[in-house]
């Protein structure tokens, strides 16, 4: 289960960068923060220095996005040298070292983002998602409950469906379902969160809901490897061979590299 949900942080953490141009009733239905701000990287800057330091500091998320994470690096360097309080630039370091498994410093350049933007809820949903992937479950909480009660936050969904993950890593999987539902309603194409949502059906023995979860997410991208290897074991639960076939045949010929496919092949399906 951790490792699958490693998998997806990559994409949670180029989701949070490109927007930033990167309980049982949800993260964001608890009383909303006194004096709350824009993330920074989404504020104008106020000085020459300011717009140089978010220029190279943009620039360095294309290049983490493209995969070209020592780029990255550096253009977030040459941020901090314009502008060593810029911390969208120290928010960007420590997703970078995060995807380069270097978690010492991937938490300092988070903390010194915080220290100087503590209430930003980008960095906050950030440093959540860090602390959540090492076993820092209730800490992480803290972080996303700071950027989804955020009234300012433009995607309250993200820190949400990230809350309902460590939460299923917190094998609590009442709070999982209702923070993902509160980011389906905040985001109703929120695809991430109907995928946790059919994993919890499947576990549960709700083979039908769960394969309702995949039709809707079937109807909004297609299907990856992992999603296939999902949909497969629910229609296998419900006895439907036919759907079985074809989705064991999508997986051998679209995604032989995969490990879903060599679950499938050593007939792992639990």
């Amino acid at each position: 289960m951790k490792n699958l949900i490693s998998r997806l942080a990559g994409s949670l953490m180029a989701i949070a960068l490109l927007a930033s141009g990167c309980a049982t009733t949800g993260v964001g239905s608890a009383g909303r923060q006194a004096g709350a701000q824009l993330p920074v990287s989404e504020q104008t800057p106020q000085n020459e220095t300011q717009q140089r330091a978010k220029v190279h500091t943009e620039l360095g998320a294309l290049y983490f996005v493209d995969g070209r994470a020592a780029v990255a690096l550096e253009e977030a360097r040459i941020a901090l040298s314009v502008d060593a309080n810029y911390a969208p630039a120290y928010n960007l370091l420590g997703l970078v070292h995060m995807s380069l498994n270097e978690p010492g410093l991937a938490e300092d350049n988070f903390r010194q983002a915080l220290r100087i933007a503590p209430g930003d809820p980008e960095i906050n949903n950030n440093f959540g998602w860090f602390l959540c992937q090492n076993n820092r479950e209730k800490q992480a909480m803290a972080h996303f409950a700071l950027a989804a009660n955020n009234p300012l936050y433009s995607t309250p969904t993200k820190p949400n469906t990230n809350a309902g993950i460590c939460a299923i890593r917190m094998k609590d999987d009442k709070a999982a379902a209702a923070y993902l539902l509160e980011a389906l309603r905040l985001a109703p194409g929120n695809t991430q969160a109907m995928y946790w949502l059919a994993d919890m059906d499947y576990r549960q023995g709700n083979y039908a809901e769960a394969r309702r979860w995949m039709s809707s997410i079937e109807k909004l991208q297609e299907l990856d490897a992992m999603l296939t290897w999902l949909a497969l074991r629910i229609e296998r639960r419900l006895g439907n061979r036919e759907a079985e076939f074809r989705l064991a045949t999508q997986l051998r010929k679209r995604f032989a590299d995969s490990p879903e496919h060599r679950l499938l092949s050593q007939g792992a399906y639990e």
